[in-house]
């Protein structure tokens, strides 16, 4: 089962914007970006509290899972 990041969902209920997001919690745009699109293999327990106090949510808001043939039928393949 397939973790994903729901954090573009959080970052639109709250109407915040990715360089916003950025400057709040001190990292780039760019890494903004990856955490969104999950293109990262990890991510800090640390940043992931920044995101949550900046986005006044709770870590299971940015993080779910899908089985793995929802996984498939919205990305195509599962991951590595």
């Amino acid at each position: 089962m397939p973790i994903v990041m729901r954090l573009d969902r959080v970052m639109a209920d709250r109407k915040m914007s990715s360089l916003e997001l950025a400057e709040k919690i001190g990292i780039s745009p760019v890494n903004v970006s990856r955490i969104k699109t999950g293109r990262l293999k990890g991510i800090r327990f640390s940043t992931l509290t920044a995101m949550c106090e900046a986005l006044h949510c709770k870590p299971g808001d940015i993080i779910d899972w899908m089985d793995d043939d929802e996984y498939v039928q919205n990305f195509g393949k599962l991951p590595e």
